[in-house]
């Protein structure tokens, strides 16, 4: 594929900034994405370069344009594809280093993704392998060959990356998940649990296989030995795994259009919907018509298309469980989990764990054990800070509910879920004034009457406090302030005259006083359970 082909392709909308026929009729190797300012080390030659422009800001002198592209005329890129939507357009300085410098630019505008210039260029290539000149690659011929088929065959992952090393004696190789599930390994490769595969992730001898994936979806290819292999050699390797993961992402986007229309059906306006409605929209999904049923939400930030990828990460660690991941009418990410294996139907197989689910070749949902439900909620827990250290500066929060036995308790279940995941939202951690960076709460989380009020929302929770304390919701007033340090040690401590005097250190006629101008400013009585309980809950609400 030459850089020209990427101007005449109207799906990407591309638009040539500068270039003439030697550079347009480059053939391009390969892409990499890099907001590096000199990103030349980790170039090959005949590469495209995709660069969101994030290194440069309208403050910076023309030098800072000058070394990024002599990087890249250095590292011999094919061309320089440079996204608009950082600063609303390409700038001239760039445009000018890259005229001086003889590298074709082309922008990129808001509506393309560069997952779809990586897309378009790696499909063509390796689409077409067997045509291709033998000295263009480092792997030989009859090996790309081979690989080329092999995707078109739709081949699993073990099978493909087990034939993509078989050349360099097939040495212990794993491609790896985000999170450290073990995607794929080859018949060498001992089996890495998921704590020794995280590390690896960071290891020198690991390549990304596909940049432009969301950080909870990316592939790595990981090779713990040396192999001698040319590094562009590895780099093919990682590309053909690329491609086998865009046909994996469009398996579960093909997917996630019946599990949104179950969540959509679960969350109707009826009280439950039709048994036969939501039977047929679970088999649609490939899960069984019979529970029992665990609903899981999450929440990232505004927009966040990573956080689908982030639940469906998640979930693949729930060994032996089906499940679909859709969005609900609302837009959040949602799932159903089925954790009866026994009676999971092939399609879920498919659908929820699909090739790349299991550490050991060949999986079979049927033949996983299967997850008992109350172990749901603590795995998701113990793996959400893998999880979250994937996109450290994004939260991530997830609401879990309890078992629904049946598809009928569907709607109660996502109810569940979405309480939790309020609840999740506005935990604190220890000593934190703000809410936690991420967090995931089960229902069977709330057992008290701070953490049940913590999934009420919180304008609700706001105007609960300020209509059940009254005048003393206005703690500017400095004697307001007082009255309420007194009722909130009063409450802790029982009820206690004595016990709260000993603690504010005041005379205890004194606290009767303040309790009785509480009692009057909220109209409660203190003497009884309830009225303490609205002003505690009160309390908790502020």
């Amino acid at each position: 594929m030459h850089v020209e082909d990427l101007l005449r392709l109207e799906s990407l909308d591309l638009t040539l900034l500068w270039g003439d026929g030697p550079q347009l009729t480059r053939e391009i190797s390969g892409v990499t994405a890099t907001d590096l300012e000199d990103p030349g080390r980790f170039l090959q030659r005949d590469e495209l370069v995709l660069s969101g422009l994030v290194w440069w800001a309208p403050a910076d002198d023309e030098a800072k344009a000058e070394r990024f592209v002599a990087a890249l005329h250095g590292a011999g890129a094919a061309a320089l594809l440079a996204g608009e939507e950082t600063h609303g357009g390409v700038p001239d300085v760039l445009v000018d280093a890259c005229r001086r410098h003889g590298i074709a630019i082309l922008s990129v505008p808001v509506h393309t993704s560069f997952r779809a210039v990586t897309d378009t260029v790696y499909l063509r290539q390796w689409g077409d392998l067997s045509r291709r000149p033998a000295d263009h690659y480092a792997l030989p011929e009859n090996v790309r060959a081979e690989l080329s088929r092999l995707l078109a065959d739709g081949t699993d992952p073990d099978t493909l990356l087990t034939r993509a090393v078989a050349h360099l004696g097939t040495p212990p190789a794993y491609v790896l998940s985000a999170t450290g599930r073990t995607i794929a390994r080859t018949p060498t490769a001992a089996p890495l649990s998921v704590s020794r595969a995280a590390e690896a992730l960071t290891a020198p001898a690991t390549l990304n296989v596909d940049p432009d994936a969301s950080p909870y979806g990316q592939w790595h290819l990981h090779l713990p030995e040396p192999v001698g292999a040319p590094p562009r050699m590895l780099h093919e390797i990682a590309e053909v795994l690329a491609q086998h993961r865009q046909a994996t992402l469009r398996r579960e986007k093909a997917a996630r259009g019946p599990a949104t229309d179950l969540l959509s059906l679960m969350d109707t306006a009826s009280s439950t919907a039709a048994p036969a409605a939501l039977r047929t929209a679970l088999q649609a999904c490939g899960l069984p018509d019979e529970g029992p049923y665990t609903v899981i939400t999450v929440k990232g930030a505004a927009d966040d298309d990573g956080t689908l990828d982030a639940l469906t990460e998640a979930l693949r660690h729930l060994t032996g469980s089906g499940f679909a991941v859709g969005r609900l009418p609302t837009g959040e990410p949602a799932a159903v989990i089925a954790t009866d294996a026994a009676t999971v139907t092939d399609a879920a197989t498919a659908t929820a764990t699909d090739t790349d689910a299991s550490p050991s070749p060949s999986p079979g949902l049927s033949s996983a054990p299967s997850l008992s439900p109350s172990l749901i909620a603590p795995t998701l827990k113990n793996l959400w800070p893998t999880l979250q250290s994937r996109n450290a500066n994004v939260p991530l929060h997830g609401g879990i509910s309890t078992p629904a036995a049946t598809p009928q308790d569907l709607k109660g279940a996502l109810t569940q879920a979405r309480y939790a995941l309020t609840a999740a939202r506005a935990q604190k951690a220890p000593g934190a004034s703000t809410a936690s960076t991420s967090h995931v709460t089960a229902i069977e989380d709330l057992t008290t009457l701070g953490a049940l009020l913590t999934g009420i929302p919180a304008d609700v929770r706001t105007a609960f406090g300020i209509h059940a304390l009254g005048p003393l919701a206005d703690d500017t007033n400095p004697s307001h302030r007082m009255l309420l340090e007194t009722l909130d040690v009063f409450l802790a401590h029982n009820g206690s005259w004595a016990r709260t005097a000993e603690a504010l250190h005041l005379h205890v006629n004194t606290v009767h006083y303040r309790i009785q101008r509480v009692e009057m400013l909220t109209g409660r009585d203190l003497a009884r359970l309830d009225h303490k309980l609205d002003l505690k809950a009160a309390l908790l609400c502020r």
